[in-house]
C-alpha cells in the first residue's frame, strides 16, 4: 500500500471514528423511549403470551363458601305477633287453608283479633288467637253434654264440616235455612232446647243467634273481620267463608272437644273437607 493510499485510509478512519462518537453523543441525549424506537432491528423481540395461553394463578385466596338461602315460603307468612307460639297444627296448615284471610271490611268488635292488613286491603287475622279460641270452646263445650250443644250453618261451605263436628262429637247440627221457631216455639215439629249454639257465622245464622238470645243460652261463634259481636259470647276468628277455612276450624274445635273429655277418637281432616 501507498503512502498516499495510507493517508487516505487514515483520514477515512478518522472520519468515521468522528461520526460514530458523534451518533453516541445524540443517542445519549435522546429520551429512553426514542433510544427504544431507534433500536437495532434484528435485536430479539421480547415473547408474548399467546392468546390461548392460561391465566397465571391468582394469589388471592378463594372466597368463602357461604351458605345457601332458604327457599321463600309461598305463603304470607306474617299472621301473628309472635312466631314462637305454641300452635295446635303448623302455623303453614292455617295459612294453605286461608284461615288467615278476613275480608276488606273491619268492625270494632273484631280489632283486637286483626293483625294488620294487606296491601290489597284484605285484613289478616292473627291465627294465634284463632288457635288460642279455638282451645277455649273445646273447653266450654266439654262441659255440655253432647246431645245439648247444637251447630248451625247457613253458608254452603259449612254444612258439610257444621254436620261432621255433630257427628264427631255427638251434637246436633241444623244446616242450610234455620226455621223460626226452632228454639222458641213449642208447636214446631222441630222444637229443640239445646244448652248452647255454634254458630259458623253470626251473619249468615243470625235467626239462630236471635232465637238463642231470647231462650237465654250462650252463643259460640265463627267470626271474620266484619262481623259485629254484639250478641256472641264466644268469638273464634277465622274467614268464615272459605270451604277449607271452615274444615279446619272445626275439625280441630272436634279434636279437641273430643280430648277434653278424655276420649281416644281422633280425627282426620280428610274426614271434615267435603269434595267438590
Amino acid at each position: 500500500m501507498t503512502e498516499d493510499n495510507d493517508a487516505v485510509e487514515l483520514d477515512e478512519t478518522a472520519d468515521t471514528e468522528a461520526a460514530i462518537d458523534e451518533a453516541a453523543d445524540t443517542t445519549a441525549d435522546q429520551p429512553a423511549d426514542a433510544a427504544a424506537d431507534e433500536a437495532p432491528a434484528d435485536a430479539e423481540p421480547v415473547a408474548e403470551a399467546p392468546d390461548d395461553a392460561p391465566a397465571e394463578a391468582s394469589t388471592d385466596a378463594p372466597p368463602e363458601e357461604t351458605a345457601p338461602d332458604e327457599p321463600a315460603s309461598p305463603f304470607d307468612d306474617d299472621v301473628m305477633p309472635d312466631e314462637d307460639v305454641d300452635l295446635l297444627i303448623p302455623v303453614e296448615d292455617y295459612l294453605s287453608a286461608g284461615v288467615h284471610i278476613g275480608t276488606q271490611q273491619k268492625t270494632a268488635d273484631m280489632e283486637r283479633f286483626i293483625h294488620r292488613v294487606r296491601d290489597d286491603g284484605l285484613y289478616v287475622l292473627d291465627v294465634s288467637e284463632t288457635d288460642g279460641r279455638i282451645r277455649t270452646a273445646a273447653d266450654f263445650l266439654a262441659n255440655y253434654d253432647p246431645e245439648q250443644i247444637l251447630v248451625t250453618s247457613s253458608r254452603q261451605y259449612g254444612r258439610f264440616p257444621a254436620k261432621k263436628f255433630a257427628d264427631a262429637v255427638g251434637a246436633r247440627a241444623r244446616t242450610g235455612r234455620f226455621i223460626p221457631g226452632t228454639l222458641t216455639n213449642p208447636d214446631y215439629a222441630g222444637y229443640i232446647e239445646p244448652d248452647v249454639v255454634v254458630v259458623t257465622d253470626p251473619i249468615g245464622d243470625a235467626q239462630a243467634v236471635k232465637e238463642a238470645i231470647t231462650v237465654g243460652i250462650p252463643v259460640i261463634a265463627m267470626c271474620d273481620s266484619n262481623n259485629q259481636l254484639s250478641n256472641v259470647d264466644l268469638v273464634v276468628p277465622t274467614n268464615n267463608k272459605g270451604r277449607r277455612a271452615l274444615s279446619v276450624v272445626y275439625w280441630l274445635l272436634a279434636n279437641e272437644t273430643l280430648d277434653r273429655r278424655g276420649a281416644d277418637t281422633v280425627f282426620a281432616l280428610e274426614d271434615f273437607e267435603d269434595e267438590l
